[in-house]
C-alpha cells in the first residue's frame, strides 16, 4: 500500500473504530465490488448492528451463516455490506480475523464459540470483593494468550480490598509477563492508567458475573452504557446485567467489547496459550531428564524438584496438569486422528503397567 493509501486509511470515518491500512488492504476486493465496510458492534441471532461511515445500521447475517460456530459472525468482525432483497442491508462477506477469543461451549458436541474478534487487549476482570480464584484466572489467561491478544488482569473493586498489594502479588505470580492493575470505579484508582492502555486498539472485557465489568465499562465510557446490578452479599456473585457482546467507542480512544459474565470458561485448542500462561513450569521442564516428562513420578524431574524445594507451588503444578488434560481431552473429542493416538498410547501404558506389576510379583508358581 502506498503512503497516500495509508493516509486515506487513517483518515477513514471508521478509523475511530479501528480501521487502518491493513483493514483497508483486506477490504479492497470488496470495495471494488461496491460493498460497504462496517464493523460489527452487536449480534442478535440472524441480525447484527454494524457501524458504517454513515452511522449504525441493522443488517441480515444469513448470507454468511455456516455450520461451523467458530466462523459465525461476532462482535468485532469487519464485514462487507450490500443491499438485501428485503430492503435491509446484508452481510456479504467477513474479513479474515487478526485475533479471536474462543472458548469451548458446554454442549456435548465440543463446539467452539467466538466471543470477540480482532481484539488487541484481553482484559480479564477479577473482583477483589471475594477471594482470588487463581485456577480460574489461569484458565482465562490461557485463552487470552491463545487468542492472539495481549492479556491484562484488572483487579476491580480495589476500594473493598484491605490488602490489594497482596492480591496483586498473588495474581502476578500466576500471570508471568502480564500486567496486573488494581482499579476502583468508586475512587478512580487505576482508571487513568487503564484508559491509556485501551486507547490503542480494541479490547474485550471478560470475567464472571459480579466482577464489576459493567461498572468498569461505564466508568471508562464516561456515561452509562451498561446496566449495573448489585452483587449478593453472601458470595459476592452477581446477575447477568450484560446480555449480549457489544462494542463501545471510548472517549480517550480505542474501542471496548463488553461481554456477559462467563460461568464456564472451557479451553479450546489452547496449547500455545497454556505454554505462555505456565511459562515458569515449562522453563523448569527444560531441565527434566526426559524430554517427554509428565512431571508425576519420573526420576530427574526438575519440576517436581522445584515443588519439593518450595520454588514452585504444588497448586500451580496441579492446575497445569489439569488444564493440559482438559485441552488434550477436548482435542481428542474433535480430532479423530489424535483420539486414535491417545487410545494407542493409553493401551501401551496399560500394558506397561501390567508388565511392571507382574515383574514386581515375580514368576508364577
Amino acid at each position: 500500500m502506498s503512503v497516500s493509501d495509508a493516509t486515506r486509511a487513517f483518515a477513514h470515518p471508521l478509523a475511530r473504530y479501528g480501521w487502518d491500512e491493513h483493514t483497508a488492504e483486506a477490504f479492497a476486493p470488496h470495495l471494488r465490488q461496491g460493498l460497504t465496510p462496517a464493523r460489527v458492534v452487536r449480534v442478535d441471532r440472524a441480525r447484527c448492528e454494524a457501524v458504517t461511515a454513515d452511522g449504525t445500521v441493522r443488517a441480515d447475517t444469513a448470507p454468511v451463516a455456516g455450520p461451523d460456530p467458530t466462523h459465525a459472525l461476532c462482535t468485532g468482525d469487519w464485514a462487507a455490506l450490500g443491499p438485501g432483497p428485503g430492503g435491509l442491508p446484508e452481510v456479504r462477506a467477513v474479513l479474515p480475523r487478526r485475533t479471536a477469543f474462543v472458548r469451548s461451549t458446554s454442549s456435548k458436541r465440543s463446539e467452539g464459540q467466538v466471543l470477540a474478534a480482532n481484539v488487541d487487549h484481553a482484559v480479564i476482570a477479577v473482583s477483589l470483593a471475594v477471594p482470588l480464584d487463581l485456577g480460574r484466572l489461569e484458565r482465562f489467561l490461557a485463552l487470552a494468550w491463545e487468542s492472539g491478544a495481549r492479556p491484562l488482569v484488572v483487579l476491580t473493586k480495589a476500594d473493598l480490598a484491605p490488602d490489594a498489594d497482596h492480591a496483586v502479588a498473588d495474581a502476578g505470580a500466576v500471570a508471568p509477563g502480564v500486567t496486573v492493575l488494581p482499579v476502583s470505579a468508586v475512587t478512580g484508582e487505576g482508571l487513568d492508567v487503564l484508559a491509556a492502555v485501551l486507547a490503542d486498539g480494541t479490547a474485550v472485557l471478560l470475567g464472571q458475573s459480579g466482577a464489576g465489568k459493567s461498572t468498569l465499562v461505564n466508568a471508562l465510557a464516561g456515561r452509562e452504557v451498561s446496566a449495573v446490578a448489585e452483587t449478593r452479599e453472601r458470595d459476592g456473585k452477581g446477575r447477568h446485567t450484560t446480555t449480549a457482546r457489544e462494542l463501545f467507542p471510548l472517549p480517550g480512544g480505542g474501542v471496548l467489547i463488553d461481554t456477559p459474565g462467563l460461568r464456564g470458561v472451557g479451553l479450546w485448542d489452547a496449547e500455545d496459550g497454556l505454554g505462555r500462561t505456565f511459562a515458569d513450569v515449562e522453563e523448569l521442564a527444560r531441565d527434566c531428564r526426559f524430554h517427554d516428562c509428565a512431571h508425576t513420578t519420573e526420576p530427574g524431574c526438575a519440576v517436581l524438584a522445584a515443588v519439593e524445594d518450595g520454588d514452585l507451588p504444588e497448586r500451580r503444578l496441579d492446575s497445569y496438569r489439569k488444564l493440559l488434560r482438559e485441552n488434550q481431552y477436548l482435542a481428542a473429542r474433535t480430532d479423530a486422528r489424535l483420539r486414535a493416538e491417545l487410545r494407542r498410547d493409553w493401551k501401551l501404558k496399560q500394558a506397561l503397567g501390567r508388565h511392571m506389576v507382574e515383574r514386581k510379583r515375580g514368576p508364577r508358581r
